[in-house]
């Protein structure tokens, strides 16, 4: 079920409305029976592997609440780990590691079997495998104690708002909101309604329609000109903003209609100064996840410069993989972490040299963006050989082509979400419209809502972080 079709305004509609008639506890009932029919519209097989995961985490988490034994409680630990990593495993990287091995054999000669699964990769499984990971480690470390009743914790792992893309919720955060008694007010469901229409806005007008421009570069039998391709590499970078931004947006729109509030996923991440400062705005729950499980407990940059690189180097590599099993992913991993290293290496000498006024971060906000659309490029590519031409497209080929007619449709999509973000950056509010006039309020609405209407495409496309 996509959050931008009439089935899911339906469905929310229902859902929204039956919850306000009950209390906690059938609330909490309804809403786990929803998150389960939200997830089975997809493929009900999948249920059943949500369902076995969250089982054997629940126990886990008593087992961790119960035990003192310092070695039964690593062990517990490590078969939560092993059974999520495992599940996750199996249905994403299995076919990925087997097909490289066996494409290496056979470069050196050697006939392998066919060893791969073919399975279809379960919508949302590298979110909530994450989410449950960092709920047995939390409470295996002490920072939270165990759910009692599985009811909660069930619906913990499935909430439908952010199911299946995210935000990656803390159980320290979302936990407590399940368990306790919720209050919605007349400003969480402003709120919450205007982060739905404006996340719709962002995924159907903005994403959707650069889509199309991406695509027509990104074919297979495409032979795009330098200027097209890079409108496209641009188009991009905004197109998969929009369309995640979008998403995270919707959900934690509909998560204020219950009385929910879900983290921040994104940070006006284009008008940061710095690659690094872009990646503190960008997926917030991912970078933090992978920084408090995976980088803090590597060492951080707590220990020599050598080890710190590693730590970088193994913790974006890692952050590729999460978001494909294929190596373009890989490269797109490598290349960050080479990047940010670089400005790791370089900041001691430019904080010294360079003045910090606002045209030096505004260069290095320009640097840091075009370094991360190129980036894109393998990220959207089908494989590295693509990646390798449209590279090689981009330097070498100065014919203008059709460019000029897809400028006008690119700043047509684009200009109004700088436009919005640009005047809420400046005054620090994300949710700036909901404190204007009256008049002007219902204007941006109007304005809003048409442009869906009119220019949204006569079709709805699947948000592009459902692959992973």
């Amino acid at each position: 079920m996509l959050f931008n079709t009439l089935d899911f305004a339906l469905f929310l509609v229902l859902v929204v409305g039956l919850y306000h008639l009950l209390a906690h506890r059938a609330q909490n009932v309804l809403l786990l029976l929803a998150s389960y029919w939200f997830y089975g519209a997809w493929d009900w097989r999948f249920a059943g592997l949500l369902f076995l995961s969250t089982t054997i985490d629940y126990w886990i988490g008593r087992g961790l609440g119960a035990l003192s034994d310092a070695r039964r409680r690593r062990w517990l630990l490590g078969a939560s780990v092993a059974v999520n990593l495992g599940i996750l495993g199996s249905f994403k990287y299995f076919d990925f590691f087997v097909g490289s091995a066996a494409a290496l054999l056979a470069r050196l000669g050697v006939h392998a079997p066919d060893l791969a699964l073919h399975v279809v990769l379960p919508v949302g499984v590298s979110f909530y495998t994450f989410q449950e990971l960092s709920y047995t480690i939390d409470v295996y470390r002490g920072q939270l104690q165990p759910a009692r009743r599985f009811v909660d914790f069930a619906l913990f792992v499935s909430f439908f708002p952010q199911l299946v893309a995210g935000p990656i919720e803390r159980a320290t955060a979302l936990l407590p909101q399940i368990q306790a008694p919720r209050r919605v007010t007349w400003q969480g469901l402003r709120s919450g309604a205007w982060l739905i229409l404006w996340g719709t806005f962002k995924k159907v007008f903005v994403a959707d329609n650069l889509g199309n421009l991406v695509d027509a570069v990104y074919a297979r039998d495409a032979h795009p000109t330098g200027p097209e391709a890079w409108l496209a590499v641009y188009a991009f970078a905004f197109q998969i903003y929009g369309d995640f931004s979008g998403y995270s947006d919707v959900a934690r729109g509909s998560a204020r209609l219950l009385g929910f509030e879900l983290m921040h996923n994104f940070e006006w991440p284009y008008f940061a100064t710095s690659l690094r400062d872009l990646w503190r705005r960008w997926h917030i729950s991912l970078t933090t996840w992978l920084r408090d499980y995976l980088y803090i407990p590597l060492g951080g940059n707590r220990v020599g410069t050598l080890k710190h690189y590693r730590n970088m180097l193994v913790t974006m590599l890692l952050c590729g993989l999460w978001h494909g099993a294929a190596w373009t992913f890989v490269v797109w991993g490598l290349l960050h972490a080479a990047a940010l290293m670089t400005q790791h290496a370089l900041t001691p000498w430019t904080t010294r040299v360079l003045p910090r006024a606002w045209p030096w971060k505004l260069a290095g906000g320009l640097l840091a963006f075009h370094l991360w659309c190129l980036f894109f490029v393998p990220f959207r590519a089908a494989d590295m050989g693509q990646a390798l031409d449209l590279w090689r497209t981009l330097f070498s080929d100065g014919n203008a082509g059709m460019a000029r007619a897809w400028l006008v449709p690119l700043l047509v999509y684009v200009a109004p979400l700088l436009l919005v973000e640009a005047v809420q950056r400046w005054r620090g509010d994300d949710e700036l419209v909901l404190r204007l006039p009256v008049l002007l309020r219902a204007s941006v609405y109007a304005l809003v809502f048409a442009a869906l209407v009119l220019l949204a495409e006569d079709h709805a496309r699947p948000f592009i972080y459902f692959q992973f």
